[in-house]
Formats: structure tokens, C-alpha cells, sequence
């Protein structure tokens, strides 16, 4: 069963990790993903390529999704090529870690830039089709982070916790127009990122979680394509933690 056969969704920051499986998953389930990337253009186009043979249309756009202008422009473009937006996933989003005492202001300003104000811009370029077709999911990236804090984290726990405040209030904004406006915080996901590390740390992050393993891209997926879909039409307003139980 497709889940979202015939829906039209954009994913920024698509290229690898978490991104990379939401778009995967989405297609397979039925979906036309315009997704963003950054940097890595060649990755984008195996990826475009993998997806396209899913059936449906894929399509990959170089985007800064912190820059208010880009994303009106991607989102236009999007709009050109695919007709309509029924589903935004902002999961684009960096790391400058420090202690307070160490971090830098432009350490600080990066990281609320590229992952807050990402999703304030990409947000503000949808609203306006979502409105016209009165339906619309947005899906938003947080972190458990951004629910109970870390340590050397401030600049990223501020910039997702300031996600799920201004997702409840776009939830309360577009309820009356069919718009539904969730969260997904995600606990210790294994990634290219998470690879880096020795699995001494890995070893210790698994033994802390409840489930006893990382997350998989897939989890979080599973979990966008719920709130993408017609399953969670009643669900708005709310942070689903996927983390195994951490935050249990």
C-alpha cells in the first residue's frame, strides 16, 4: 500500500543521512519528491536517479534554504515543475559544537541560521500554495536535544528547540485551513556523521537507550511518512519522539 500516492513533497537538505532516507522512503511509498541539497551535487544526482525508478517524479535542487530568498525561489521553481506542494519536510540542518565558554557568535548565528531560520523561510515560501489547495503537511526536524538540552550544545539545542515552538504556533495558525504542522525529534540516529566516531562512544550511546540500538535513516522516515499522510490527518501541533525510548 502507497501511502502517499500522488503527493508532491520537498525535502531540504536531502543529499545524505536522515534527508536521504526520508526521500527514499517517501518515493517508494508513492511520492513526487523535489528535494534540496547544499553541496554534494553528485550525490544528488545518484540519488535523483535511484528515486526516479521508483515511478515517480524526483527532481534535485541546489538550495540555501537559510536564505529567505532562495527559498521562495526553490519553491516557485518547485511549483513550476511539479504543480503542487502537499508536504514540506525541513530536515536541513548543521552542528558547530562547543562549550558555552568557547563558542564563538558566529558559531552561534550559523547554527540558528541554518536550522531555525531554514525552517522560518521555507515555511513562509509554502504557506501561500498550501493555503490556496486548503491542505498541506509540514514536518519539522528536531532533536531530542532540543527537548532535554546537551552539554557543548547550546547553539544546536536553542535552534531546535525554538523549532517545536514555532511549529505549535504554525499548527494553531493554519488548523482552520486543513494545514497540519508537526514535529519529529529524533534520538541517536546512525548516520555517515555518527560513523565517524570510535565505537567505544557508540557502544556507550546504545547501552543508554532503551531499545539498545541507534536509529536507523528508516526510522525517521517511517515516521515522516505518518505525518505526510492522510493517516495522521487529525494529528497537528505535535513533537513525535523517535529515539528508542531515551527520553523515556
Amino acid at each position: 500500500m502507497k501511502l502517499l500516492d500522488g503527493k508532491t513533497a520537498i525535502v531540504t537538505g536531502a543529499s545524505r543521512g536522515i534527508g536521504k532516507g526520508i526521500a527514499t522512503v517517501f518515493a517508494q511509498h508513492g511520492a513526487n519528491v523535489a528535494f534540496t541539497y547544499s553541496s554534494s551535487s553528485e550525490a544528488a544526482i545518484v540519488l535523483e536517479n535511484e528515486l526516479n525508478a521508483h515511478g515517480v517524479k524526483v527532481k534535485a535542487y541546489q538550495s540555501n534554504a537559510a536564505n529567505f530568498e532562495a527559498a521562495q525561489q526553490l519553491v516557485a521553481n518547485v511549483l513550476e515543475d511539479f504543480g503542487a506542494i502537499d508536504v514540506l519536510v525541513n530536515n536541513a540542518g548543521i552542528t558547530k559544537d562547543n562549550l558555552l565558554m568557547r563558542m564563538n557568535e558566529e558559531d552561534f548565528d550559523k547554527v540558528i541560521e541554518v536550522n531555525l531560520k531554514s525552517v522560518f523561510n521555507m515555511t513562509k515560501a509554502v504557506q501561500r500554495t498550501m493555503l490556496k489547495q486548503r491542505q498541506g503537511s509540514i514536518i519539522n526536524m528536531s532533536s531530542v536535544v532540543g527537548v532535554k538540552g546537551n552539554a557543548g550544545q547550546t547553539n544546536y539545542a536553542a535552534s531546535k528547540a525554538g523549532i517545536i515552538g514555532f511549529s505549535k504556533s504554525v499548527a494553531l495558525e493554519l488548523g482552520s485551513r486543513n494545514i497540519r504542522s508537526n514535529v519529529i525529534a529524533p534520538g541517536f540516529i546512525e548516520t555517515e556523521m555518527t560513523a565517524k566516531l570510535d565505537e567505544a562512544t557508540v557502544e556507550q550511546w546504545r547501552a543508554g537507550i532503551p531499545l539498545k540500538r541507534g536509529g536507523s535513516p528508516d526510522d525517521i522516515a517511517n515516521a515522516c511518512v505518518f505525518l505526510a499522510s492522510d493517516l495522521s490527518a487529525y494529528i497537528t501541533g505535535q513533537t513525535l519522539h523517535v529515539d528508542g525510548g531515551m527520553l523515556t
